[in-house]
């Protein structure tokens, strides 16, 4: 139950008087409490002052409430204009106060009410925050009147006037902020452009580069072609075993190492492994291409019988190093190490031994299937801008159904007139025996057979028809067998090929990593223009070796098998058997 208000004789209310119960969130107190508090005796303090009615007392507690939540809203108003950026308000003028007044304040000469106005000033900190009621207030017939605070002569009479000054500046600040942020919208747009075109420039500055590079060096001869084939594959070996190397955490303790403590023989091994399957894989196709050369040589004798055994003695050592460069907290990395070396090596370093392969069995089995990749990349980028619209694959969101069957029909026409141009020369088609040779040495050799000419006869009832159309006869189709086989490379450029891009992306985003490197300016890595010539000459090496090279016997492969398989009494007895035969056949003289 609420008490009557008691006062003091100064007529100011006490904390613990009826204004107390202002912090009650009702508007209206309850009949109990009202009824209780008639029964209330005053204290002989206030025995001398005017005893308040239920009304007044409602009225004077109703007021206060609505001064205080008007005084809050002020006060949060005030604040939000200050702390606003883009409105400032001068210091040395203070906001003008008005003060609501009542229907309650027309009796102003009660001295009740006085009382209790008094009361309301002294007490109002006391009272706590409260939202507005909707129930509707007694006595609200007559308005509220706003009343201007005259009490400081230097502002003007009319309040809303310095809010209209106020709200002046706000458009103009507003104005400034947004051409502040549009001009550094431009700007950003602006240096984003600017670097859009200088990669556009260094991009294709570097094309060009590289095609002229390839081009001179395909001029120079086999050698160089075979040099630029193992620079790239040492710079795509070392971009992908760079993705997994040994970390300074222990994986299995989670420890952080001290510095110098990684395991100094991670690049080691890794180069060693590489350096052991180069030579492995490469001094092979030089045993087997140069039989001629390497047997008759008695110093590269000893390696060339004895070249496997040494491959894999020099395997050994490097496995051996593996197992004793073994650290605790690094196991599972350093075998995750081992497993990553030896995938590389098997789709990188053996890849690139079967494109050497390639080059050495004619530069036009490397030239015209590396030449379809990179048509079916560039006809796939032109439809795909053009006519792209549905999504191929999510590994390539760029990649589009409508590039990709463009490319595909585009890469047929382009292989069968591309391919016909190169195979009329011989630097291009015979295989080689000197890697000396170069464009302007005169190579002669007996073609292919996929290099002759043939016909194919027409059917009789076509042949009729065909003759009866043109208006003479026709009875065959002149052909190249190369073209059919040239059909048979840009299906697979154009169908399989991609998918080697494809991987790699996947492999990218594995990693979460843009490109493999940066070995070439605007293109990324060496891993990024390659993806998809390892898997195509892969293919032009098994196809070539299975469909269209010839096996016959060679001296080379005779002197092998003289050199490898008899003894030196043998080959003394077989030298005197040939020399017999040739001066029987009248080519020696006796």
């Amino acid at each position: 139950m609420s008490k009557t208000p008691a006062t003091t004789a100064s007529g100011q209310f006490n904390t613990k008087s009826a204004f107390a119960a202002l912090a009650v969130e009702d508007v209206e107190d309850s009949e109990e409490e009202l009824i209780g508090e008639e029964h209330v005796e005053p204290s002989s303090d206030t025995m001398a002052l005017p005893r308040l009615s239920k009304s007044q007392l409602k009225k004077l507690q109703k007021h206060a409430r609505t001064e205080k939540r008007k005084q809050a809203k002020a006060a949060a108003k005030a604040t939000a204009v200050e702390n606003s950026p883009r409105t400032t308000v001068s210091s040395e003028q203070p906001t003008a106060r008005s003060v609501v007044v009542t229907d309650d304040e027309v009796l102003s000469s009660d001295p009740e009410h006085t009382l209790a106005e008094s009361g309301i000033e002294t007490d109002q900190e006391d009272v706590p925050h409260t939202t507005q009621s909707s129930q509707p207030s007694l006595n609200n017939k007559v308005p509220p009147v706003i009343k201007p605070d005259t009490s400081n002569p230097s502002l003007p009479s009319d309040h809303p006037k310095t809010t209209t000054e106020s709200r002046d500046v706000t458009p103009s600040r507003s104005q400034t902020d947004v051409e502040r942020a549009l001009k550094a919208k431009q700007d950003i747009q602006e240096a984003e452009r600017t670097k859009k075109r200088q990669n556009l420039v260094t991009r294709t500055l570097w094309t060009f580069i590289m095609i002229g590079g390839f081009m001179g060096l395909l001029l120079m001869g086999h050698a160089y072609m075979i040099i630029l084939v193992m620079l790239c594959q040492t710079l795509v070996y070392r971009e992908v075993t760079a993705l997994f190397s040994l970390k300074d955490v222990s994986p299995e303790t989670g420890s952080f190492m001290a510095e110098g403590h990684k395991d100094p023989w991670s690049k080691t091994l890794n180069w060693y492994f590489f350096a052991v399957t180069n030579y492995f894989l490469y001094g092979e196709s030089i045993i087997y291409y140069f039989k001629h050369v390497v047997f008759t040589d008695g110093q590269l004798l000893p390696f060339a019988t004895n070249h496997r055994m040494i491959s894999f003695t020099l395997y050994t050592i490097g496995f051996m190093g593996f197992v004793l460069s073994l650290k605790r907290g690094y196991l599972k990395q350093q075998f995750g190490l081992f497993c990553w070396v030896h995938m590389s090596l098997l789709l990188i370093v053996v890849s690139s031994h079967f494109i050497i392969n390639n080059i050495l069995e004619g530069l036009i089995w490397f030239f015209v299937p590396a030449s379809l990749v990179i048509c079916n990349d560039v006809f796939a980028y032109i439809w795909g801008i053009t006519l792209g619209r549905t999504p191929l694959i999510k590994l390539s969101p760029k990649k589009t159904v409508e590039g990709f069957v463009g490319a595909f029909w585009s890469t047929l026409i382009f292989s069968v007139v591309w391919g016909t141009y190169f195979m009329r020369f011989n630097y291009m088609i015979c295989p080689v025996h000197d890697l000396g040779v170069s464009v302007w040495s005169n190579v002669q050799c007996v073609p292919n057979p996929v290099f002759v000419a043939k016909e194919w006869e027409i059917w009789a009832p076509l042949r009729a028809f065909l003759s009866q159309l043109l208006g003479r006869p026709v009875t065959v189709i002149p052909y190249l067998p190369y073209q059919l086989h040239l059909l048979v490379f840009a299906i697979f450029a154009s169908l399989v090929a991609p998918f080697g891009g494809f991987f790699a992306s996947g492999f990218k985003r594995a990693f979460d990593i843009k490109d493999f490197g940066h070995s070439i300016p605007g293109h990324g890595g060496m891993t990024d223009r390659m993806d998809c010539q390892f898997l195509m000459g892969v293919f032009t090496y098994v196809y070539y070796s299975s469909l269209i090279r010839e096996h016959h016997v060679t001296v080379g492969s005779i002197l092998q098998m003289i050199v490898s398989g008899l003894t030196v009494e043998e080959q003394l007895e077989l030298m005197r058997d040939l020399k017999k035969y040739m001066q029987g056949r009248g080519i020696m003289a006796v």
